[in-house]
C-alpha cells in the first residue's frame, strides 16, 4: 500500500516543496514503514519544552568524580537495562587485569595511544581506534600517551551488520579487523589481581602470577580493533542516506554508527545534503562528536554528546541548510548509538549537560517570542 496526499516530492530527499521541509516518520530506524511529511514550519520551530524528552547536550570534560582507575573512574553518563554510555581515562598503566562478565565492550579511544593486554595476545591502540572486547575476556590498558575513552557496555554480543544487496565487503572489509598478537608470556614475577564485574559488583581473585596465561587459541571469537580511517563511508551523489548506512557494529538492541569524512549530494542541485528532519519513533539516538566540523549543529565541539530520547524531533539547526550548498564534503568524525529501548541520563551526565542545547534550534524571531 502506498498513499500521496497533497503536495509532495516524488523522489523523497530531493526538490522538496519550496516553502516546506520534509521530515522523515520511519519505524525500525528508517529500514521499516515510512512516511514523508512536507510541513509550512520546521517541527522544532518551538519556543519552548517542558519534560523529559528535552534533547541534551553534555560535555564529557565536565563529567564528575573521574579519577584514573579503570572502574571506579568510569562515568556512567547514560544507561538502560541493555547498555551503558560512559566515559573514562586513564593516565597510567592499570596495576590489575579486569573482566567484564556483564557485557561486551567497545572502547572508543577519543584521544591516546597505548597497548591492550589480553587472554588473546596484545596490541597497540591509538586515537580513532574501536576495541570489541567480548564478555569475560580478560584485559587491561597500557598507556604511553593519556587515554580518553567513550565506553559503550551492552548486554548483548556485539557483531557486525547485515550489509544485504551491499555485500559483507562494504564500508570495511572483515579482513580489516585487526585480532590481537600472542608474544612473550608477562614476566610472572609479583602477585597479580583480576577483577571481576558481575552484576556491577567486583570480585577480585590474586594469582601468584601474571594471569594471562594463554599459549596459543583459534576460534572466532576475539578481540576486534579497526580504526575510522579504514572504514570507507557509504555515499551517494544524487540522495542523502539514512543513519543506517553508516553502521559499524550491531546487537539485538543496539546499533553503532561511525559518521565520517565523506561526499555530499552533489550530483543533483534539489538533493538534500544536510540530515532530514526525524524523531526516531522506535531508537533514542545519542551522537559523540570526535573530531572535524559538525556542520548540521553549531556550538558544538569534540568530546561532546548529544541525546535524544524517542519521540522528540530533531534535524539541522537554522542556518545549516544554506551553509551546506556550497559545500561538496563533510570533514566530521563521530560515533552514533542508537538504542532500542529509552536512555536514562544519570546524575553525572546531568552534571555536565548543557542546559539551553534544546534551544539551538530556535529562529531568532521564536526566541525574541520565548
Amino acid at each position: 500500500m502506498y498513499f500521496s496526499k497533497g503536495r509532495v516530492t516524488r523522489q523523497a530527499h530531493v526538490d522538496i516543496p519550496e516553502g516546506t521541509v520534509e521530515e522523515e516518520y520511519a519505524r525500525e530506524g528508517f529500514a521499516g514503514r515510512v512516511s514523508h511529511l512536507y510541513r509550512s514550519h520546521p517541527p522544532v520551530d518551538w519556543i519552548n519544552i517542558e519534560g523529559p524528552l528535552k534533547p541534551v547536550a553534555l560535555n564529557t570534560e565536565r563529567l564528575p568524580n573521574r579519577n584514573d582507575d579503570w572502574i571506579t573512574g568510569r562515568v556512567p553518563f547514560l544507561k538502560n537495562g541493555d547498555a551503558v554510555l560512559a566515559w573514562a581515562e586513564l593516565l597510567t598503566e592499570m596495576p590489575y587485569y579486569f573482566r567484564n562478565a556483564d557485557g561486551d565492550e567497545v572502547l572508543f579511544i577519543h584521544q591516546g595511544e597505548g597497548r591492550l593486554e589480553s587472554d588473546f595476545g596484545s596490541l597497540e591502540y591509538e586515537r580513532g581506534d574501536y576495541l570489541v572486547i567480548p564478555r569475560g575476556t580478560v584485559y587491561r590498558l597500557i598507556p604511553s600517551q593519556p587515554t580518553k575513552v567513550l565506553v559503550i557496555v551492552t548486554r548483548e554480543q556485539v557483531r557486525l551488520p547485515d550489509r544485504g544487496i551491499a555485500g559483507k565487503h562494504a564500508l570495511f572489509d572483515p579482513a580489516m579487523l585487526d585480532t590481537p598478537e600472542l608474544g612473550p608470556m608477562p614476566e610472572p614475577d609479583r602477585h597479580w589481581q583480576l577483577k571481576v564485574q558481575r552484576q556491577g559488583h567486583i570480585t577480585t581473585i590474586t594469582y601468584p602470577h601474571n594471569p594471562i596465561t594463554t599459549v596459543g587459541w583459534k576460534g572466532d571469537l576475539t578481540i576486534w580493533r579497526i580504526n575510522v580511517r579504514n572504514i570507507r563511508p557509504m555515499m551517494s551523489e544524487r540522495y542523502h542516506l539514512p543513519p543506517t548506512a553508516h553502521v559499524t557494529f550491531v546487537t539485538d538492541t543496539v546499533v553503532i554508527c561511525s559518521f565520517l569524512p565523506r561526499g555530499l549530494e552533489t550530483g543533483d542541485p534539489g538533493a538534500l545534503k544536510v540530515p532530514f528532519f526525524h524523531s526516531n519513533i522506535d531508537f533514542d539516538e545519542v551522537l559523540f562528536y570526535h573530531d572535524g566540523d559538525f556542520f548540521s549543529r553549531e556550538g558544538v565541539d569534540a568530546g561532546m554528546v548529544t541525546f535524544h530520547p524517542q519521540g522528540i524531533h530533531h534535524g539541522p539547526q537554522p542556518g545549516a541548510v544554506n551553509a551546506a550548498k556550497g559545500k561538496t564534503h563533510t570533514n566530521e568524525q563521530a560515533v552514533m548509538v542508537d538504542t532500542r529501548h529509552p536512555l536514562q541520563i544519570t546524575p553525572q551526565g546531568e552534571s555536565a549537560e548543557r542546559s539551553d542545547y534544546w534551544m539551538s534550534w530556535m529562529t531568532p524571531s521564536n526566541v525574541e517570542n520565548k
